[in-house]
């Protein structure tokens, strides 16, 4: 899959995808999606950005966010990476 899927009412995104964004090899990404440490936000865009979603996932240090296009083509990619440092409260969201 190199594009994010809507099904329904589920988004599907590759795991490879997210786990370089996190930087993390993938078989921690998914041991770490199992212990509910990876946590994510899906939102819909409005007005001007009708039709794209902005998904965003989280771990305990980096937050890596996709942004979407109405056929699920991801347009950007941004990451945040706070080395060893805990993620701040301010980046766990949304926005």
């Amino acid at each position: 899959m190199t594009k994010v899927d809507f099904e329904d009412d589920s988004i599907q995104v590759d795991a490879t995808i997210i786990a370089e964004g996190l930087g993390m090899a993938l078989p921690l990404f998914r041991e770490e999606m199992q212990a509910g440490r990876i946590t994510s936000v899906v939102e819909r865009g409005v007005d001007t950005d009708l039709g794209r979603h902005r998904l965003t996932f989280f771990s305990a240090h980096r937050r890596f966010r996709l942004i979407v296009d109405q056929h699920g083509f991801i347009v950007q990619r941004s990451a945040l990476d706070f080395g060893e440092a805990p993620l701040p409260a301010s980046v766990h969201r949304g926005g």
